[in-house]
């Protein structure tokens, strides 16, 4: 009796052997695009390393202010930073996007002028980015 109702329901071993197929099948195909998604996304590729610091300021005169900062990443790579000037309440008074050429060093000094709307207090690197 047990057998006419296992196979009434489908539980058959050939049933059982059916799902386990379709289940290994499945699992499978997510793996495969999983992995797929990790090679596209760069999951799996080591991301180049970026570093910036501020270096120093100097306030040139009412409208002009120079910044020096340090940038750090692989040989090879470009990078763009976001400059800025402040004055004494915090508020941005200058903003300059300067685009980095790939270059032969890892760490480079550079220094780069910013106009201002009005006399600023300090000028320092608000973000870098690879580009």
């Amino acid at each position: 009796m047990p057998t006419d109702l296992d196979s009434r329901y489908g539980r058959t071993r050939q049933s059982a052997k059916r799902t386990r197929v379709i289940g290994w099948s499945a699992a499978g195909a997510f793996a495969l695009v999983f992995a797929a998604w990790l090679i596209w996304a760069g999951v799996l590729v080591p991301a180049a390393q970026l570093d910036s610091r501020d270096v120093g300021h100097q306030i040139v005169d009412d409208t002009l202010v120079d910044v020096s900062y340090e940038v750090t990443v692989d040989p090879g790579t470009e990078v763009s930073c976001a400059i800025q000037a402040m004055n004494s309440s915090f508020s941005v008074v200058g903003w300059k996007i300067v685009a980095l050429p790939s270059s032969n060093t890892r760490t480079r000094v550079l220094t780069d002028s910013v106009r201002t709307s009005e006399l600023a207090t300090t000028g320092l690197i608000y973000r870098c980015w690879l580009t």
